[in-house]
């Protein structure tokens, strides 16, 4: 298997080109900073009606109904 340098100096110089334009989006994606945030719980209780009316199962349930469609 062929080094990824021996590779890129096979191409055309365009297409070299738009592997370095790649690996440079590669490098500047990793590079940033994950956004570090607190979670907020501001929709906790919302459901509070339903509490009755479904159980954890039923929604289980219905979860897996709505992904197999």
């Amino acid at each position: 298997m062929k080094r990824l340098d021996e590779l890129v100096r096979e191409l055309p110089p365009e297409l070299q080109q738009e592997v370095y334009d790649y690996a440079q989006f590669l490098h500047e994606k990793r590079a940033q900073p994950k956004r570090k945030g607190k979670l907020r719980l501001t929709w906790a209780g919302a459901l509070r009606e339903y509490r009755d009316r479904y159980t954890s199962l039923d929604l289980q349930r219905k979860a897996l109904e709505w992904w197999s469609d």
